[in-house]
């Protein structure tokens, strides 16, 4: 599928939300959310699959990305992780989708282990790289280990003024440098990034990515609508929700982990798997292997 057109545009709690839709209405629902630097066509192959097996297929574009827009300036352009569950939260209400597989990588898989941690009820099953995708604010300025932290430039580098001003004057080149970096196994073509990178152009995109890197250091104060979530998140919630994980073996954002390093987070049954020859975009990279989870853990519909 070359691009995921026609968008619905559903209102959902403090945004207008641009989503893509496939497969039938009354069929298993599942979410699918992309990541930073990208957009809904990392699912470009993967969401027909997933119709072709019945499924209802959601693809919503990010705060700050694409045709998504906030409903009233006056709302913080904040990309930290309680706003990213609290967008699926209210896009699953506005949908009248009471329980759904959540599968997502980057920003899109934190904000999937946000709704499958706080709103258990929600969550049939978890899709997500990078295993278990929420931040500990309060251990976020305890050094790693160097080869870890060299990773990381580009988060640092968005800390400062200059990182702001690098990211506005040039988004394209300094995204299409990430994909490469953390995907450098996967060979993509100038028309795959461009389809992408015109979700960049979204008016708010600098100031969400900005904030996000930086609530995540605890540099700046998040939204205080949004508060309360961050405090639950705090406490490590625990993942209850049948899930299947990934890494990566050529990530070039953090290093394959063990199944156990990640344990404690879930106590549903959960499996483990590093996949070969992929980086940090793993639907993309992989849509077949990616599809494949995914319907490991769908129900059948009505």
């Amino acid at each position: 599928m070359d691009s995921l057109q026609p968008l619905r545009h559903i209102t959902a709690g403090v945004l207008d939300v641009a989503l893509f839709e496939t497969g039938p209405v009354d069929g298993p629902p599942v979410f699918l959310m992309h990541g930073f630097p990208y957009d809904i066509h990392a699912y470009a192959e993967v969401a027909p699959l997933l119709a072709a097996q019945g499924c209802r297929v959601l693809v919503p574009s990010l705060r700050g990305f694409g045709a998504t827009r906030f409903r009233d300036a006056a709302t913080p352009r904040s990309g930290e992780q309680a706003a990213l569950g609290a967008d699926l939260l209210a896009l699953m209400d506005a949908l009248a989708v009471p329980r759904a597989v959540l599968a997502g990588y980057d920003w899109g898989g934190r904000a999937a282990c946000v709704v499958a941690a706080l709103w258990p009820e929600r969550c049939t099953g978890l899709v997500s790289l990078n295993s278990y995708n929420i931040q500990n604010i309060a251990r976020a300025m305890l050094p790693d280990t160097p080869d870890n932290e060299h990773s990381l430039w580009y988060q640092y580098y968005f800390h400062s003024e200059r990182g702001r001003a690098g990211l506005a004057a040039d988004r394209r080149a300094f995204c299409r440098l990430l994909w490469k970096l953390w995907s450098p196994t996967w060979v993509f073509d100038d028309a795959t990034f461009e389809r992408s990178a015109a979700a960049f152009d979204n008016p708010d995109f600098v100031d969400v990515v900005i904030q996000s890197y930086r609530h995540r250091f605890g540099l700046v104060a998040g939204d205080p609508a949004l508060a309360g979530i961050e405090a639950r998140l705090a406490a490590q919630p625990a993942i209850r929700a049948p899930s299947i994980t990934f890494d990566g073996a050529d990530d070039g954002v953090r290093p394959p982990a063990t199944a156990a390093q990640h344990a404690r987070f879930f106590t549903g049954p959960r499996s483990h798997r590093v996949v070969a020859g992929a980086g940090h975009n793993l639907p993309q990279e992989k849509p077949q292997l990616f599809a494949s989870a995914v319907l490991e853990l769908v129900q059948p519909g009505p």
